[in-house]
């Protein structure tokens, strides 16, 4: 492989606390070990790869560093059987952007145990909309499925709805048969929410219960839950007797305070979304759920397109918790 310097974001810590964001020039020598060398197409941004960028290090602990989690394209080289030259591929999660370097740039290099073929049915850059954050959402509706849950029993609250994971997984809920209910605090979002899929849009207060009842008057039949803390003590005992809710994000809070109420009185289930770990079998599964049935339309209306150089203000925007939707890099074939 020839050593012409390619494109990297690149997070430099300067001294305590201070980093800085810059694109630099990069070789191939320069990445980290892996079995199998990918040529980005796109990449999307993250809250994670938002924290990176910003040097947060509980996040990466090492800087310089590349971030990006997520990232499409085509195998350059592969030192293992699974892949050969040409396999359009994908990696989400694992390490990848954490403190491997990331998709920020226009070639990582990874083991083959993290790489997933492109599915059937989808291209690059429709793997990139839904990503990680799909991912996410996908494993969400599949545990609730696991669990029972249909959409027969009732209507499904998404909270955090203008994210990414949020966005997709009102969009995939809508796409099973779900009634969707959409809680933001995003007063603007009831016409992009319902264009994806809600059928009903609440502000963030109606999953908001502050009395210290441990039962409310169940209002839904489960839950996908990306803020934590009180918004998701509300889910569980607000939800319906035998419904479940999956936990996947803590952008309200990481404390969770209840009561077992809920669990012996109505049954109900908590689920816990990790889809940085999931095995290989259930990513795969999920995948082409993604790609087929649970495939979104509307992919594009959940998307905002830019280039490396065009990156910076995103992430800062979400950091802020202003964006809506999706963020995809467009780093050229």
């Amino acid at each position: 492989m020839t050593s012409k310097p390619f494109k990297a974001l690149r997070i430099t810590e300067h001294e305590a606390e201070k980093f800085s964001r810059s694109i630099v020039n990069r070789k191939i020598e320069d990445l980290p070990t892996g079995d199998v060398l990918i040529k980005i197409h796109f990449a999307a941004l993250n809250f994670k790869d938002a924290l990176s960028s910003s040097g947060n290090k509980g996040v990466t602990r090492n800087y310089p560093h590349t971030p990006g989690i997520d990232g499409s394209g085509v195998v350059v080289s592969s030192e293992s059987g699974q892949f050969s030259e040409g396999d359009c591929v994908l990696v989400t999660s694992y390490d990848l952007g954490m403190n491997t370097d990331g998709a920020f740039a226009e070639y990582i290099r990874v083991p083959a145990d993290w790489v997933v073929p492109l599915p059937e049915g989808l291209n690059l850059k429709e793997a990139m909309i839904i990503g990680t954050a799909g991912l996410t959402a996908g494993l969400g509706v599949h545990k609730l499925e696991v669990m029972g849950q249909t959409p027969e029993q009732g209507p499904i609250v998404v909270t955090g709805a203008t994210g990414g994971v949020g966005s997709m997984a009102v969009g995939i809920l809508a796409k099973a048969g779900y009634e969707v209910i959409a809680s933001s605090g995003k007063g603007d979002s009831d016409g992009y929410l319902q264009r994806i899929g809600a059928t009903k849009v609440v502000d963030r207060e109606y999953v908001n219960d502050d009395s210290s009842r441990p039962l409310i008057k169940p209002k839904w039949a489960g839950a996908i839950d990306t803020v934590g803390g009180n918004t998701l003590a509300t889910l569980i005992k607000g939800c319906k007797p035998g419904g479940s809710v999956a936990a996947c994000g803590l952008v309200g809070s990481p404390v969770l305070s209840t009561t077992v109420f809920p669990f012996i009185i109505n049954g109900v289930n908590l689920l816990g979304l990790d889809s940085a770990t999931c095995p290989m079998g259930l990513r795969q599964q999920v995948w082409d759920q993604l790609a087929k049935q649970w495939k979104l339309a509307e992919l594009e209306e959940i998307a905002t397109f830019c280039s490396l150089e065009e990156l910076d203000p995103y992430i800062d925007k979400m950091l802020k918790g202003s964006l809506k939707g999706r963020v995809v890099v467009e780093m050229g074939s």
